[in-house]
């Protein structure tokens, strides 16, 4: 079972400097509100997907201090699989401005330049996703339900992206089509190019976009009976059902039969939408429009779901992802519990935390430690953060 056994941070966040050795099973992390919990699972996180789960722009997660000095931040971990370990390495590297001027509208005067190493071996975010696996429980999760389509594509692409290599190298070469081709439409738009020299981009746009439309299906596909039986047993105190759940896949392009014929489909989308691209110079269809929904009892619950209803299936889909990780990689993932703890009742606390508790390693935050001890008991390894410093709880009964 892969966990982590150790972590070191550097300059991220709010986090100095933190050398932590990190048992398996349930840990928990507690504290008062911006103390550095999020930040020391933002940089877990970061560990598996290569990148922040919550900064817009990865200046963000570099220390302000550390950034007006022209240095790093740095988050490694230790990972034990199968019997071997993989250090692995992301560094942020400061990068100061000609001048060191600042951008207009405030920005930060200086840049950042990310470097990856596995075992000293540098590698590519896309050659470090996959290495460990890790599913996050988050506030923000409800945006899954009544958030932007773009949330539930990133929760489907970093799902895929864990479980299949294959995945996220051709969603890379996806993304990088679509900014090529946005650009010709550009120049096409402003009469500096000709309209044949588009053959080649949607050619490279329908192959790797019809493959992702149908690996995304198939995960759906996978997905949904997951998402339907933990929803059922999320249930309220009694058992009550929460209503009859569908997810439900909607991609901008129809998909075929199989993939050769969804790329016919593509293609005839691609030439409906001609008058529409070159007005717009913006690629109007692909999986980058793909969206799916939630329905209860056959009502959308993107539009309709109450606030409860919403965390619920947030939950849902995150214990579907976990579960599905679980059987598509043949290891647990590790899970991350990030603050969500003191907006569930009793009840489903309960259910959550006992499923949790399934996975080999389980790493908590809470700002009330009561919420988890009374739970774990002394099953648990407690740690206080206070002012970007992580101690072990030294006065628990049962020692640090």
């Amino acid at each position: 079972m892969a966990y982590l056994s150790h972590l070191g941070i550097n300059s991220f966040r709010n986090l100095a400097e933190l050398e932590l050795h990190v048992p398996p099973g349930v840990v928990v992390f507690f504290g008062a509100n911006a103390q550095g919990k999020t930040a020391l699972m933002e940089a877990v996180y970061t560990l598996a997907i290569a990148r922040s789960f919550r900064a817009e722009n990865e200046r963000e997660v570099v220390n302000f201090q550390t950034a007006a000095e022209g240095g790093m931040a740095l988050v490694n971990g230790v990972i034990e699989s199968r019997g071997q370990q993989h250090r692995i390495y992301v560094g942020y590297q400061t990068v100061s401005r000609e001048n060191g001027r600042q951008a207009l509208g405030g920005a930060p005067s200086y840049s950042v330049r990310k470097q990856i190493r596995v075992s000293r071996v540098r590698r590519s975010a896309a050659e470090l996703v996959g290495l460990v696996n890790a599913v996050l429980f988050s506030a923000e999760d409800m945006d899954l339900v009544q958030g932007p389509p773009s949330r539930r594509r990133r929760f489907l692409d970093i799902l895929l992206s864990q479980a299949d290599p294959l995945y996220v190298k051709s969603l890379q070469r996806y993304q990088k089509v679509v900014q090529q081709r946005n650009q010709l439409l550009r120049l096409i738009r402003d009469g500096r190019a000709q309209t044949d020299e588009m053959a080649f981009w949607d050619s490279q746009l329908v192959s790797e976009g019809a493959w992702i439309g149908w690996r995304r299906k198939q995960a759906l596909a996978d997905l949904a009976p997951l998402c339907v039986q933990h929803h059922r047993e999320l249930g309220g105190r009694e058992g009550a059902s929460e209503g009859d759940l569908m997810v439900c896949y909607r991609p901008s392009v129809p998909l075929g039969d199989d993939c050769a014929h969804t790329e016919d489909r593509f293609r005839e989308e691609l030439a409906a939408a001609w008058a529409r691209e070159r007005a717009t110079a913006t690629t109007v269809v692909g999986p980058h429009r793909d969206d799916f929904y939630l329905l209860i009892d056959q009502v959308e619950m993107g539009t309709f779901a109450s606030r409860g209803q919403a965390r619920t299936l947030a939950l849902t889909l995150k214990l579907a992802e976990a579960s599905y990780l679980t059987t598509a990689r043949s290891d647990d993932p590790i899970v991350l519990l990030d603050d969500v703890l003191s907006e569930m009742d009793a009840s489903r606390r309960e259910k959550v935390l006992g499923k949790a508790r399934q996975y080999h390693q389980v790493l908590i935050t809470t700002t009330d430690l009561g919420l988890t001890r009374d739970y774990f008991g002394n099953d648990a390894s407690y740690f206080q953060v206070k002012g970007g410093v992580v101690l072990p709880d030294a006065g628990a009964p049962w020692g640090p």
